[in-house]
């Protein structure tokens, strides 16, 4: 007799909220984020009888969600370019995007969050997968659909770029408190 095929419900149940904190990380708006989230689960929920077969359901469905994120970064940059842009940005991508125990002091978190808006879509989706979900670079890559190579220097110049952001020139900045590198290099 074969296995029960898992419920779409309870994939959603379990992976709605890592999947809208990717989302809002790398495209930058709570509702553009909701919409991505949306149309992912819709496309995994169209294959879910093979997508419940993987053994890496949520990495799939990630995949799916860095990729639309990505090729929709142009439409969304020239929207939020037109729009006003809010002061309560920070504070939303705290709420939504990040535990107090992932970062630490407010302040600092606030400050990491601002910079991280500052990055093209690519070099975020990339610092967001390498840096804060702790993805290999051969998963990164796979993920975002570029080469290795691709990821390697997209995270080379995203990170010089929240240097760059981060320390203006005076000495204790914020970013002396703050690690970018991946948690599995720190052990």
């Amino acid at each position: 007799m074969a296995a029960p095929v898992p419920r779409f419900e309870a994939f959603v149940e379990e992976n709605l909220h890592p999947l809208l904190r990717t989302a809002f990380l790398i495209a930058w708006d709570e509702r553009e984020a909701e919409d991505l989230v949306q149309e992912t689960l819709f496309r995994v929920a169209r294959k879910w009888r093979q997508v419940a077969a993987m053994e890496h359901r949520f990495a799939y469905a990630r995949r799916i969600l860095v990729r639309l994120a990505v090729a929709g970064a142009t439409k969304r940059h020239r929207r939020r370019t037109e729009l006003a842009a809010t002061d309560n940005l920070a504070a939303a991508a705290l709420e939504i995007a990040v535990g107090a125990a992932e970062l630490g002091a407010l302040e600092i978190r606030a400050e990491l969050i601002s910079a991280l808006g500052r990055l093209n879509p690519r070099q975020r989706a990339v610092i967001v997968l390498r840096y804060f979900f702790d993805l290999s670079e051969s998963e990164t890559a796979a993920a975002v659909g570029c080469s290795l190579g691709t990821v390697k220097s997209n995270a080379s110049r995203g990170l010089e770029q929240l240097r760059q952001i981060l320390e203006p020139g005076d000495a204790g900045s914020v970013s002396d408190s703050v690690s970018l590198k991946p948690r599995s290099a720190e052990l």
